[in-house]
């Protein structure tokens, strides 16, 4: 249920009825203390101010006018005029006892464009591409467990200047007899090779330029060269994801070159509405609404002078494709925030050039950077680029010795099952984990660790849930027990639990899948206290308080595995 939803709609009724001017709110927040409640309802203040009056007398006259019953079983005024709002035990076993997901209604569905990963084919996929990776791909199954029709599209890098020197480099490979296959095996040094050849080599380099221009022009040869580069390039990009545990596959695949038809049409279609202009021979358009502060707009480049075609170009491009094709009601990007100018740019020209009607919602979601212990760009010891398969191997690795150390009585199979679960979760978790905008440091010990904000702490929770089930000899989706609150603790993570629904929404609508890290976290920390204070299985605790206790518990635990799974994330039985 949506039950700070609930209370708003309550309170705002109650406001209303009371006098108080509709623009203001009743500002219902989480209680920070147990003490003060379970939530408040904080707006008496700012409405005073406006109607010059006392906030604790406004407060009274709002509990007037408040129906909250069977909801409340407290409603108290305190400090300068908050309502602390003390829910009743009730009334959250009767919501947990009925629990499920809300269905959409069909007028709520919305089709939603996530535009993520998108790494650039010419060279192996690296840590730079973790966070667009796995922060869109979290967006897109919590969309999608909401009910809206998510279409992943998967912006690969595979045209431009940089394809005519691999393409040459990989001819001269292919005529010394050499596998496509075994020539690209390193795709970073094989990228460094002609990037070596290009810059030494006058004759090579003059092909590679050469090359671009057949490329563009559709010469079977080189399109055949191309075609063997970005299948070896693709399919380790499908690999990452696998490992990753991601959704992308290789349908969701909408590459530059998909679009290398409509570029010229996009530039025409700018030019003949005025939005481009000729400038120094290529085409600009220029954004007042972006001007710097001497006034002078913000100029982005869709054309160069010798005919090349931009990203701008191929992003403007997108959008109508997945406006008039996809049938897009919302898209969003997620780039880091050094693009933010750009998609401003691109959002602002598409929108007036019709290309995106009103109804329409863009937003760029950007992120920070993963950050190495000395405050820099994370890189290999030598400085250089770290490889995301490198990275994944080596997180495998390290959770593999831990659960050896933790469990020796696992079969093989059974540990390199659990260490992958973990390692790959505890690497995905501490970057969602951390707000998307900010920087964070990449800490294998802080990441690794079972205990506090980690998947590794959260994976070991819901194993420790399923072991009270494995010793109890019951099934936990066969729990048909009514849950009967009785102590605090019971009830604490009673309420924890009725919040999951509100945390998603909330993830929904701003993108920001640290909240749901933070409330299975707090919904994790929370169980241990009701375990330890209320007892499950000793002898003396009478069947129907086991049995609610019981439904608590699996509750909880699917709570965790749903919430993990909406992170990408997986859990297992034991650890």
């Amino acid at each position: 249920m949506r039950l700070k939803a609930l209370l708003t709609q309550r309170f705002t009724a109650a406001m209303r009825s009371a006098g108080i001017p509709e623009d203001c709110s009743p500002m219902v927040a989480l209680s920070g203390k147990p003490k003060f409640g379970d939530y408040q309802a904080n707006g008496s203040m700012g409405a005073a101010k406006r109607m010059k009056t006392s906030p604790r007398d406004l407060a009274a006259e709002i509990l007037e006018h408040i129906d909250l019953e069977g909801i409340a079983e407290k409603l108290e005024i305190a400090g300068p005029g908050f309502i602390n709002i003390h829910l009743s035990k009730p009334f959250l076993a009767e919501n947990l006892n009925q629990a499920k997901p809300r269905a959409l209604e069909p007028e709520d569905q919305q089709t939603v464009v996530i535009d993520y990963s998108s790494p650039n084919l010419a060279k192996e996929m690296h840590v730079g591409h973790l966070r667009s990776t796995i922060i869109g791909d979290s967006l897109a199954r919590v969309l999608e467990y909401q009910g809206h029709i998510v279409k992943r599209q998967n912006h690969m890098g595979d045209w431009g200047t940089q394809f005519g020197m691999l393409i040459a480099e990989l001819e001269m490979h292919l005529g010394e007899g050499e596998q496509a296959e075994l020539a690209l095996d390193d795709l970073e040094l094989f990228y460094q090779q002609s990037k070596k050849h290009f810059d030494e080599d006058p004759d090579f380099a003059n092909k590679a330029r050469e090359y671009v221009v057949k490329l563009q022009s559709g010469d079977a040869h080189c399109r055949k060269l191309w075609h063997k580069f970005i299948k070896v390039s693709v399919a380790h990009s499908l690999d990452i994801y696998q490992r990753l545990n991601v959704g992308l596959l290789e349908a969701h695949i909408q590459p530059e070159s998909a679009y290398n038809d409509a570029l010229e049409t996009v530039v025409d279609d700018l030019s003949n509405q005025g939005i481009a202009v000729d400038s120094d021979g290529a085409k600009v358009v220029f954004l007042p609404e972006l001007a710097d502060k001497n006034g002078n707009p913000s100029p982005m480049l869709v054309k160069k002078s010798g005919g090349g075609f931009l990203y701008a170009t191929s992003d403007l491009a997108a959008l109508r494709y997945r406006v008039n094709e996809l049938h897009a009601d919302r898209i969003l990007y997620f780039i880091d925030a050094r693009q933010s100018l750009h998609m401003k740019q691109v959002f602002i020209t598409g929108r007036k050039a019709g290309y995106i009607p009103k109804r329409v919602r863009m937003e760029h979601h950007p992120f920070g950077t993963m950050m190495g212990e000395d405050g820099r760009p994370f890189k290999t010891r030598s400085g250089g680029t770290v490889k995301l398969a490198d990275l994944l191997v080596e997180a495998v690795q390290r959770a593999e010795r831990l659960v050896r150390e933790k469990n020796n009585n696992l079969s093989e199979e059974q540990v390199k099952d659990i260490a992958n679960k973990v390692g790959i979760g505890a690497v995905k978790y501490a970057d969602l984990s951390i707000t998307r905008t900010n920087d964070y440091i990449f800490d294998w010990d802080s990441m690794l660790s079972f205990e506090g904000n980690t998947a590794p702490y959260l994976q070991y929770a819901y194993t420790r849930i399923s072991s009270i089930f494995r010793k109890a000899g019951k099934n936990p989706g066969t729990i048909s027990a009514e849950i009967d609150i009785i102590k605090s603790q019971e009830k604490a993570l009673a309420l924890k639990l009725i919040q999951f629904e509100e945390v998603i929404d909330q993830v929904a609508i701003d993108c920001y899948p640290h909240t749901l890290c933070t409330y299975l976290y707090e919904l994790a920390s929370v169980f241990m206290a009701f375990y330890e204070f209320c007892p499950i299985l000793k002898k003396d605790v009478p069947e129907a308080t086991q049995n609610s206790r019981l439904k608590l518990s699996a509750l909880s635990a699917a709570t965790l595995a749903q919430g993990l799974d909406l992170l990408g994330i997986e859990v297992m039985e034991q650890m």
